[in-house]
């Protein structure tokens, strides 16, 4: 009995050394040197937190930017994001710039805490020194606010720092942006764009059952947790891939939010109007040019569940409530209501964001480049799962659109947040 309990110490001895040793990696002495915050290096920190979208998370609704307080939503809890702004006592008023560049780098707070990957740390990493100089600089100009940081409502065990830490150990590992010699200049600040300062896998990645991507490369498509907005593959030509698209017509949908061939809503709408639009064109063609190299990958095929929709019902639904706008076979109004034919974000394999349109309405984002964008009314208080069902299956298999029709089952399933 003695041996066995000797064994069974020295085992979990080792695997917390082990864990220990995983949560260390990358991690250098912290730096103290001051940062001179010119007013240039401000100006650039402010231009690369619109970049990250940092305000998108760091502001709650109708609150002071960067003062924090926002819930985010997950599987395992709700976080609220902390206060950015320089106040000593609730906000990064204590911190060096070596605090905030091991936050951003190795995911580690001010005091030694691992930080939720929530906080997309896994893409930061790969934020130069330089750049994260240059955010600290720039929240550090800001006006301070004394609010202080909500706690976390997480389930237990996941916001334990025991968690945190076997989670980091699986799927987190510090890394460095390359340059890649065999590409351009261009698309190696695409890539650092895309997979680093805007973490656009944290949308568009699939997430396995613990919230980790594949990776930073990983742009192949996701159900975005809790929202049941789907986030299509990048590099799917039958979802929002971009290899056949003009350069230029990709970075006028990151600019404007609207394009010939589409147009953003729900969460993306968001990143146009916090983020993307106040990107420099150079550098909006530089993420195109990147999305534009992908690999194409084909669509994952499922199967509907359950009965045969009623395609005629569908048909007078969409008579009804839809035609008005989208014409009676489906062609749209150039400029103003997008077609339906056609359009592959009405055939993905997945009908979540048909429903959450229908449910919530479509609305683009108000840009500088488009200051009027039309909108589309919700049908959440007007149609029922079964006349969803109906519409979308016949949207879906009407004028030359060949997808798999929707079910009951799946408006019930993408309507709940």
């Amino acid at each position: 009995m003695t041996r066995a309990l000797f064994i069974v110490v020295a085992l979990v001895l080792l695997l917390a050394g082990a864990l220990v040793g995983l949560n260390l990696r990358g991690e250098d002495p912290l730096d103290d040197a001051a940062v001179v915050a010119t007013p240039e290096l401000i100006q650039r920190g402010e231009y690369l937190a619109r970049a990250g979208n940092c305000a998108g998370c760091h502001t709650e609704r109708g609150g002071v930017p960067y003062a924090g307080g926002r819930g985010i939503d997950t599987p395992f809890g709700t976080l609220y994001s902390p206060n950015l702004t320089p106040d000593p006592a609730t906000g990064l008023g204590q911190w060096s710039a070596a605090h905030f560049w091991r936050a951003m780098h190795n995911g580690r707070s001010r005091d030694g805490r691992l930080l939720s990957p929530a906080f997309p740390y896994t893409n930061y990493t790969l934020v130069t020194r330089a750049d994260s100089d240059a955010l600290y600089a720039y929240l550090r100009s800001l006006p301070p606010v004394a609010k202080a940081n909500r706690e976390h409502a997480m389930r237990f065990p996941f916001g334990t720092q025991a968690a945190l830490g076997v989670w980091r150990a699986l799927y987190f590992k510090p890394e460095t942006h390359t340059l890649e010699a065999s590409q351009t200049a261009a698309w190696n600040r695409g890539a650092y764009l895309v997979r680093g300062l805007g973490h656009c896998n944290a949308c568009h990645g699939h997430r396995n059952a613990l919230g980790a991507t594949g990776g930073t490369l990983d742009l192949s498509g996701g159900l975005i947790p809790v929202q049941n907005w789907y986030a299509p593959s990048l590099s799917d030509p039958h979802e929002a891939g971009v290899r056949d698209w003009p350069a230029q017509e990709t970075a006028t949908l990151l600019k404007t939010g609207v394009s010939p061939r589409a147009s953003v809503l729900g969460p993306m709408a968001e990143v146009v109007i916090g983020s993307t639009q106040h990107l420099r064109d150079d550098d909006l063609l530089a993420m195109a040019e990147y999305l534009r190299s992908l690999p194409p990958t084909s669509t994952r095929v499922t199967s509907p569940q359950g009965p045969e929709p009623d395609l005629a019902r569908g048909e007078k639904l969409y008579g009804d409530h839809c035609a008005g706008c989208h014409g009676a076979a489906g062609e749209g109004a150039k400029g103003l209501y997008p077609a339906l034919a056609g359009n592959r974000a009405v055939t993905m394999k997945t009908p979540a964001n048909l429903v959450r349109v229908l449910m919530e309405g479509g609305f683009a984002p108000s840009t500088a480049g488009n200051p009027r964008p039309f909108g589309m009314p919700p049908f959440a208080g007007t149609l029922s799962d079964d006349d969803m069902a109906a519409l979308l299956s016949h949207v879906r298999s009407a004028w030359g659109n060949q997808a798999a029709p929707v079910s009951a089952f799946e408006v019930s399933r993408y309507r709940e947040r």
